[in-house]
């Protein structure tokens, strides 16, 4: 079976082609047959003006055109599309997916934040660790953070902030939610002994990219405090050219490790744990748990 997952986010749109196989045994192979990423940054004029403009509105149903022929190619039997946190926050959301339907057939379904920890949570990550364990998942995006803390194989909270990437950027974070953050974090992780992390988004698999570390191997909270301050002293154009970054990755990786740093520090996790999974893989698992 050939499934596909759209994941229209604050900072870019991804289209996952996965082939599923299931297997007598019940062993579940899935293969990644393309992943596509294009910069939108939905989320620049959203968190700015509150809306989606026009132009903006046309370049996503242009990416979606592009998506809807890569599944027909490719041979879909099914997929799974949805809109987070600049969507959800856009008083014009609803609009610019009716019109984005009405485009391509593509339907696209604005999930809350709770929605979106419960689509991560599908990726099984859980069932990879170990069940004595505690663990904190941490997904930053640009528009929301997600957290999700798992203690002896079960879930303790789910949680969603409206702190992002590109939030950050564009100064649309107050000091107000950070101490939100920061209270809950240290509240709710306060009781948990041997806390580990797992971190997931492209900003912090990029930086594992550029450490070289493998990706069965724990980073240190040591050297992701390490590169945040190589990177902050550095500008946008200094860190694309020294480090071979895209635009729209070089600006959004200070803020990201921001983030992330912050979180270890308020918890005093020590080592964080970066698979190479997030959303759209979420997606993918649940689709195919309802074909099922």
């Amino acid at each position: 079976m050939v499934l596909a997952a759209i994941d229209i986010g604050s900072n870019a749109a991804r289209l996952l082609i996965m082939q599923v196989e299931q297997y007598e045994n019940g062993q579940i192979d899935y293969t990644k047959l393309n992943f596509l990423r294009v910069p939108l940054r939905l989320g620049t004029e959203v968190f700015t003006s509150g809306k989606i403009s026009e132009a903006k509105a046309k370049e996503l149903t242009d990416t979606l055109k592009i998506y809807a022929l890569l599944m027909k190619l490719y041979k879909v039997d099914d997929y799974k599309a949805c809109a987070t946190s600049a969507m959800r926050d856009a008083e014009n959301g609803a609009e610019v997916v009716a019109a984005a339907k009405k485009e391509t057939g593509i339907e696209i379904q604005i999930i809350s934040g709770s929605e979106e920890a419960d689509i991560i949570y599908q990726t099984h990550i859980a069932d990879n660790l170990s069940a004595a364990g505690s663990y904190l998942y941490i997904d930053v995006g640009g528009g929301s953070t997600e957290l999700i803390l798992f203690s002896k194989g079960k879930i303790v909270f789910k949680e969603s902030f409206n702190i992002g990437t590109l939030r950050l950027l564009n100064h649309r974070v107050s000091d107000g939610q950070w101490k939100c953050l920061k209270d809950f974090v240290k509240k709710q992780t306060k009781a948990q002994p041997d806390l580990k992390a797992i971190g997931s988004g492209g900003n912090i698999n990029k930086i594992r990219s550029l450490s070289g570390l493998k990706q069965e191997k724990l980073m240190s909270s040591d050297l992701l405090n390490t590169y945040y301050k190589e990177l902050k002293r550095l500008s946008t154009p200094e860190r694309m050219h020294l480090y071979n970054l895209r635009s729209d990755r070089a600006d959004v990786l200070v803020p990201a490790l921001r983030i992330y740093t912050s979180i270890l520090r308020w918890t005093g996790i020590t080592e964080i744990y970066i698979p190479k999974i997030g959303l759209s893989d979420g997606l993918i698992r649940m689709l195919f748990s309802e074909h099922k």
